[in-house]
């Protein structure tokens, strides 16, 4: 792999997009918040160029999420670094609700102060993130993604050698990764994919979630089941 990544590029991306984008139906509280709430705090592309004029006010710096689940770790992060503009990516349509419900009052969906810190995107992040400019953000998180776990759906799994390019081109210099994982696949998935790569320092995981990260309702059902996660934080060089 060449430190050799392309540029931004504002186009739908190309591969299809895997998962299921809703799971029970979803209650009119929840419907409103998709329909009056969700567009005020949708990230918008034509501000990619310059993502930090996306916010309420000038961010410190610029942290990503991919494919955030409930958003406990959004909401954690957030709330402990008000001036970091935030981008929380998930397409799953209960995931959106689940951290809406957290910021959006009943009745006042279309109205509600937003958060001017915290933007949200409901599409294939690897979209915005091609839209991004080089060295644009600060921080990534990929937070317990889906893991996919059978071999011919390698290609499904965000953790792959093309999205870690691409990645690589949107961090800054000394900017960190940070990667959990409680799959037995998926985590030697990681470490196969990240033993290959030119872009990051990537040190072993450790099996204690790291001070200044998040729990999750998805690292809590993994304990609970027996499973062991790992924690990766990767520098890019």
């Amino acid at each position: 792999m060449t430190e050799e990544v392309s540029g931004p590029d504002v186009k739908p991306s190309p591969e299809r997009l895997y998962g299921r984008p809703r799971g029970h139906s979803l209650r009119p509280r929840q419907q409103r918040l998709l329909d009056e709430a969700l567009p005020r705090l949708r990230f918008p592309l034509d501000r990619a160029a310059d993502p930090a004029t996306a916010f309420g006010r000038p961010p410190q710096q610029i942290w990503f999420e991919v494919g955030f689940g409930g958003g406990e770790h959004v909401v954690g992060q957030h709330n402990a670094h008000p001036d970091v503009g935030y981008i929380a990516s998930e397409v799953f349509d209960n995931g959106l609700c689940s951290l809406l419900t957290r910021f959006v009052p009943v009745g006042e969906e279309a109205t509600s102060a937003i958060p001017d810190m915290l933007r949200l995107w409901d599409d294939d992040a690897r979209v915005l993130l091609r839209a991004l400019p080089d060295a644009s953000v600060d921080r990534l998180f990929l937070m317990f993604p889906d893991p996919w776990p059978k071999a011919r759906h390698a290609k499904r799994r965000f953790m792959h050698p093309e999205n870690v390019a691409l990645v690589a081109r949107v961090l800054k210099p000394g900017a960190v990764w940070r990667v959990a994982s409680d799959d037995p696949t998926y985590q030697a998935w990681v470490e196969e994919v990240m033993a290959a790569q030119s872009f990051f320092e990537a040190p072993p995981p450790v099996a204690e979630r790291p001070d200044g990260w998040f729990p999750t309702r998805y690292e809590a059902k993994a304990i609970a089941a027996g499973r062991q996660p790992l924690y990766w934080t990767f520098t890019r060089r």
